[in-house]
Order: structure tokens, then C-alpha cells, then sequence
């Protein structure tokens, strides 16, 4: 396996100048989700509905979805079954850091602290290389703005970006509704196995359903 979904979506965030992650709050839901596809797409986990259970605790030998393993066997407490979204809902704040630690590791970005009004420490992460963001991001030019057919999990990843509302991220070029319907139509399509197609279906779901919440318990608190 090359990089992960989820650290595509960490690497499409990160801005170059500063090497802050942009739309944290977002990218942190859209991690949340890539994570849970790739475990399904590795056949570890499966998604039915609102419910996901750990199907197989067999490694995957990637370092980002093991750690999911086991932070998820020991989450379900003996239980067959879990709300997908409580497990959106309780990744999402700690699921950018994640990905940028695993980022690090394969050398892509570097950690750096400095600090703010010389006082306080701030983390930021630039890359060390483009070259793995410009493939990415010429891949997903070439499936949403050239119209080429995309790979399943190309397409996964856009059905993420489209069920985030991050197309400014992935296409900072293009407005939002220039790109929408296409991101949408590959969310939609069948571009994968049933039971792929079927859990991103209700990822994206859970997704909407817990981002909703957010939005809302922002603006009346």
C-alpha cells in the first residue's frame, strides 16, 4: 500500500506557506471516515447501516490502520456492534494529528515548533517533498476535471472530499460548484464492490449526521 486515503486528504489540507492544516475541523471528519474505508476495503471492518463491527484483527502491516484495530477492538468492549457514528464522532479531534505523526514517519512533511508572540509553541508540518501532493492532486484533476474513469480508491477518496465540503482544498482553482456535480456523481457511482459501495454509502451518512450536530451545537452555544 502506498500512502493511505486519510493522508491524502491530511496532505490536500496542509498549506504550503504555513504548514498548517486548513479546515481542520473538516479534514479531521474526512480522516475519521478514510480510515474507516481503508479498514473496510482491507476487509478488517465492515459498515452496514448505522452499525460497523470488527470483522478480522489480522495486522495490515500499514501502522495507521493497525493502531485503528486496536484502539476499535478494545472500543467495542466485547460488543458485535457499535454506532458508526460514535466512532466518527469520538476519531475526528485526534485523527489530523494521526495522520501528520504517520506523515512524518514516511518522511513526507517534518514537524517544527515555534512559537507564537514568542511565547507560545505551535506545531506546523511542511512538506519535505511535493512530489506525492502534486501526483494527487494531478489524479483527481484528471478524473473530476478531465472526466477520466476513476480507480476505486480514487473514487473513494473523492466521495470523501464530496461528503466533507472540502472541493477548495482539492481544487483551489475551481469553484465549489464548478466541481460539485462530478464529485457527486463518482460519490454516487459504481465504481466499486458492493459491499464498498454500500459502506461509503453509510459512512457518508454517519458523516452528515455527525457534522450536522457540530454545525449546530456551534452556532447555539
Amino acid at each position: 500500500m502506498g500512502i493511505t486515503l486519510a493522508e491524502e486528504i491530511v496532505l490536500l489540507s496542509l498549506d504550503d506557506g504555513s504548514g498548517q492544516a486548513r479546515e481542520r475541523q473538516s479534514a479531521g471528519w474526512a480522516a475519521a471516515g478514510a480510515i474507516l474505508l481503508e479498514l473496510v476495503m482491507a476487509e478488517r471492518v465492515s459498515v452496514a447501516g448505522k452499525y460497523l463491527e470488527l470483522r478480522d484483527t489480522t495486522p495490515t502491516g500499514e501502522e495507521l490502520l493497525d493502531g485503528r484495530i486496536v484502539s476499535m477492538e478494545a472500543w467495542l468492549r466485547g460488543r458485535a456492534s457499535r454506532r458508526v457514528t460514535d466512532w466518527l464522532t469520538r476519531e475526528q479531534p485526534k485523527a489530523v494529528g494521526a495522520v501528520l505523526e504517520r506523515l512524518v514517519g514516511r518522511g513526507l512533511v517534518t514537524a517544527e515548533v515555534h512559537k507564537v508572540l514568542g511565547m507560545f509553541p505551535q506545531r506546523r508540518y511542511p512538506e519535505t517533498d511535493g512530489t506525492a501532493e502534486r501526483a494527487l492532486r494531478e489524479r483527481l484533476h484528471a478524473v473530476v476535471i478531465d472526466g477520466a474513469e476513476p480507480d476505486g480508491r480514487t473514487a473513494g477518496l473523492i466521495a470523501l472530499i464530496h461528503s466533507t465540503g472540502l472541493h477548495r482544498l482539492a481544487f483551489p482553482d475551481r469553484r465549489r460548484e464548478a466541481v460539485a456535480p462530478r464529485t457527486a456523481e463518482i460519490a454516487a457511482g459504481q465504481w466499486a464492490a458492493d459491499s464498498v459501495r454500500t459502506a461509503i454509502r453509510d459512512v457518508q451518512a454517519a458523516m452528515v449526521a455527525v457534522t450536522a450536530v457540530t454545525v449546530a451545537t456551534t452556532f447555539t452555544v
